[in-house]
């Protein structure tokens, strides 16, 4: 996975599906731009497949919280936007994701995955012919997370292994924690939480907290 934390995000566009059918192009970077708004781009492995519609309901059922927090959400997969719409079209209790309103890249091609590098490389080999690195059959996206701030920027990327769902309170928690510092200035300890005390970002603002916790 390429570091793109204190970075930009990189600025491509990508094809996405709706819960309506509709195909459009979605560029992340613009969208935390343009609407100045954080942005939370999580990518999961296949549609149709088991841990994912958990995942993709929990992301819709906290869609209200987000919205709260002036934070677009966005899905992605390397799907075909098809093969999205059936999913979407799929009732919850069939296993599918119908109810869910929020975008979902179909990255087909791959393109934003390779230059992310969140695909699974466990079947690349190096072909000396070619000297070059080859993948057999189609890869597939780990359970990748990036958030972005008002400029773009990534201010936490994070990936888990297939069997393993997220915890998506985390990521509030991580967003409630940047906009603290953003508006105050002020740093956010370990587990800190809404509400609880932050610190100031020196040599006694650490002794204080210490002291006090």
């Amino acid at each position: 996975m390429s570091n793109f934390v204190g970075k930009k995000f990189p600025s491509i566009e990508v094809d996405a599906m709706n819960e309506m059918g509709d195909t459009f192009k979605v560029n992340v970077l613009e969208e935390a731009v343009k609407n100045k708004k954080k942005v939370v781009l999580f990518w999961y492995p296949k549609d149709f497949t088991y841990v994912c519609p958990t995942e993709l309901h929990a992301f819709q059922e906290a869609l209200p919280e987000f919205d709260k927090r002036n934070t677009i959400l966005i899905g992605a997969s390397c799907d075909t936007p098809e093969v999205h719409f059936a999913w979407l079209s799929t009732p919850k209790d069939n296993g599918g994701i119908e109810g869910v309103t929020y975008p979902i890249l179909a990255d087909a091609n791959r393109n934003l995955a390779n230059i992310l590098k969140v695909l699974d490389t466990t079947n690349e080999r190096y072909d000396e012919e070619l000297d070059a690195v080859q993948t057999d059959g189609d890869s597939t996206p780990y359970r990748a997370t990036f958030i972005l701030d008002e400029d773009g920027m990534v201010f936490h990327q994070g990936m888990n292994f297939f069997p393993v769902g997220r915890n998506i309170n985390e990521f509030l928690r991580l967003i409630d924690a940047y906009a603290h510092n953003q508006k105050f200035g002020e740093v956010c300890p370990a587990n800190w939480e809404e509400g609880k005390d932050a610190m100031k970002e020196n040599r006694d603002g650490v002794a204080d907290y210490l002291a006090k916790h």
